[in-house]
Order: structure tokens, then sequence, then C-alpha cells
């Protein structure tokens, strides 16, 4: 992928490098640490990885730390996520700290720090054309709708506070985000919707709603 992707402005991606470089300093030394005690509780793999779609639908592979066992029940089907879910990546989740390996992400030009979610592929086909426009810039580690409620909110709010970012960009809308994911995550707020353990399927969006 191109250093600076068409139409993407020069200086977020510039910022992207920038504060992700520096911030490997710190990150490193965690992934590191987070990494030798996935293996060590639950083998391998450490890392999650899945294909997700980007900017203007482009898919990567996006890395994460490994939060679930691979259980199954008698015909081969995976366990419903709350019972695979192990107490370490509970934790994890609940810091965020999962999301760490996402910054290789951005390092390759896939995501940037602040962006809507990168969600599942098959969600495409499910966006009306307002929604879609979530993905007219890059999917990112943090983003408006998670700090204005992240997963207790509906997928209709999400999908709407993300346009709305793609509307209002600016490095300074940007800062202020990063600045508040650190308070919502130190504040634990958002974490999943109520017997689940992140949010539930997006299954489309009602027409008349």
């Amino acid at each position: 992928m191109k250093l600076f992707p068409e139409d993407i402005p020069t200086s977020k991606r510039i910022t992207d490098l920038v504060l992700t470089s520096i911030g490997m300093i710190v990150i490193l030394p965690i992934i590191g640490l987070i990494a030798l005690v996935v293996w060590i509780r639950y083998g391998r793999p450490v890392f999650f990885r899945q294909l997700r779609p980007g900017y203007r639908d482009q898919t990567f592979w996006v890395i994460k730390f490994r939060t679930m066992t691979e259980e199954r029940d008698a015909d081969g089907n995976l366990l419903p996520d709350e019972l695979r879910m192990t107490a370490l990546g509970r934790f994890l989740r609940t810091y965020s700290l999962d999301e760490l390996p996402e910054f290789f992400n951005v390092l390759r030009g896939e995501m940037s720090i602040v962006g809507p979610r990168p969600l599942l592929i098959h969600y495409l086909d499910l966006y009306t054309a307002e929604q879609h426009r979530r993905h007219a810039v890059m999917p990112g580690i943090t983003g408006w709708a998670q700090v204005n409620g992240r997963n207790i909110l509906t997928w209709e709010d999400k999908f709407d506070l993300d346009v709305w970012y793609v509307d209002n960009w600016s490095l300074g809308l940007d800062f202020k985000i990063m600045a508040m994911t650190v308070w919502k995550v130190l504040k634990q707020e958002g974490i999943s919707q109520p017997g689940h353990v992140t949010a539930e399927e997006f299954t489309g969006s009602d027409p008349q709603e």
C-alpha cells in the first residue's frame, strides 16, 4: 500500500507515523509481555488475525491478541463467545490491551490511530449508502463512536457517529478523541452490551428508522 493513500490527508498519516513510532518505545515491551503471558496460559496462536474491510473497502489482516479459546460443541461448531472468553482475555478487553498489536496495522498504512472501527466483511452488504460512507477514511484503533458510548450504542448510532467523523475530520478532533480514549479506558466505559461479550451482531438497519 502507498505510504500516503490517495485522498488521505498527508498530515494525518504523518501524525500516525510519528506518534506510533514514538509510542512503540512503550508499546513494544508491553506487547512482548502480553504475548508471553498469553502463550504460557493458552498456547498458540498468540494473535488473532482476521480479514477486515478498511479504506475504500480494501481488505487487510487486522491483528489483535487472542482473547478466546477455540472450544467447540459436539458438532464442531464454535461455542458462543461468552463461553470461550478467557479470564485473561476479559482483562485485556476491559483495558483495550488486546488492541495494541493494531499499531502494526497503523505502521503498515492499513489503519489510522483514529477512525471508524474496522468491522466484519459481511457487514458491507448490510450498510445503507449513508452508513457505507464510514469507509471513506482509514479505519482506526479508536474513534468518535468509541468515545461516545462504544458498545452500549445501537449500531445505527455508531454509524451516525462514524459518518459525522468523516464529515468533520481535523487533526484537532483526532487529538481530542485520543485524549478522550485514555479517560474512557480508565473508566472502563462501554465495554460491552448487556448479555454480550462486546456487541450484538449487526443484521442491517430498518429502512424506516
